[in-house]
């Protein structure tokens, strides 16, 4: 049919949505809904966003069913994947337009069994241009108590979108 510009900047995108829906009643829970359906396999976990501000996330866990293990705690892979979001959310938002960002690596120290509702946080470094960078990024999971039960250091690379032509069937 035609060109059209391939963009993967995912932070305006965070930024304009945050915006639009974070003050509505109900508009955090649609957030993370959207959040979710943009990458799927983030939203499996059910993670609400709190917070989210240039260089700070707080996303929550609700301890359930679906994400906990044989022992009755939550399931470590269940725990990467919050820390990934924290990390990923406090970074992606704020990037300089015509930034984009991939995970390279992911570590998770666990320190206690995770159980109750769970509060991941994370403050990060705001990119001052897009130049291409390794970031290390670390998200602190705590439970209701304060307890941290993991911390989870995401190495993210950003750097300049890549643009181009694509054709749509």
């Amino acid at each position: 049919m035609g060109n059209y510009k391939m963009s993967h900047s995912i932070g305006p995108i965070l930024r304009r949505r945050w915006r639009q829906l974070s003050a509505l009643p109900g508009g955090r829970r649609l957030f993370s809904y959207v959040l979710g359906h943009m990458a799927p396999y983030t939203g499996s976990i059910g993670a609400q966003v709190d917070a989210l501000e240039p260089g700070y996330c707080r996303v929550r866990l609700k301890d359930r069913r679906a994400v906990r293990n044989h022992l009755r705690s939550i399931h470590a892979i269940a725990l990467c994947n919050l820390g990934e979001v924290a990390t990923g959310l406090a970074l992606m938002n704020s990037l300089p337009d015509d930034t984009r960002g991939i995970l390279t690596g992911l570590c998770a120290d666990y320190h206690h069994k995770a159980r109750g509702t769970l509060y991941a946080e994370c403050r990060c470094a705001i990119p001052a241009d897009n130049r291409e960078q390794s970031c290390e990024i670390v998200a602190t999971i705590h439970d209701e108590s304060g307890e941290t039960v993991t911390t989870v250091t995401a190495s993210w690379l950003i750097g300049p979108e890549k643009t181009g032509a694509a054709h749509a069937d």
